[in-house]
């Protein structure tokens, strides 16, 4: 099974929308892991609410560190907006940057905006890929 690997500096907010709604669309052909280069305490609860209005529950997941092994197991690494001296890391496997704003401190407005461009970004993914077709759970 093809592995995603979604990375973004505390994993707390862009890496998680993806990670959840990947594993969403996917529907089991796929799947996804996000990790962060300095993980949060916590998801931010505004990216929490904001997905929980689209249909994913993620207020369970916890910011987990990229490690050597999360990058082994990846497939194909994608950074969210991580520029080069944000300290986002994926720097020894081929990588694709989603240059994304980051929810932290914005409101649950601009968080839904955010939101709604990971799941857009996600779906062309998954249909890129070819090797399955999303589920749209809508």
């Amino acid at each position: 099974m093809k592995t995603v690997l979604f990375v973004c500096v505390h994993n707390s907010g862009r890496s998680q929308m993806a990670e959840a709604f990947f594993n969403h669309y996917a529907g089991g052909k796929a799947r996804a892991i996000s990790a962060g280069t300095s993980p949060a305490n916590a998801v931010n609860p505004t990216v929490v609410e904001a997905m929980r209005e689209a249909g994913i529950d993620i207020s369970g997941n916890k910011p987990k560190l990229l490690t050597p092994d999360l990058m082994d197991r990846a497939d194909m690494v994608i950074t969210m907006g991580c520029g080069p001296e944000a300290a986002c890391p994926a720097t020894w496997v081929e990588t694709e940057d989603w240059a994304l704003e980051d929810p932290a401190g914005q409101p649950l407005e601009k968080v839904r905006e955010i939101r709604d461009e990971v799941r857009l970004r996600v779906l062309k993914l998954i249909e890129e890929t070819g090797e399955f077709k999303p589920t749209l759970l809508i």
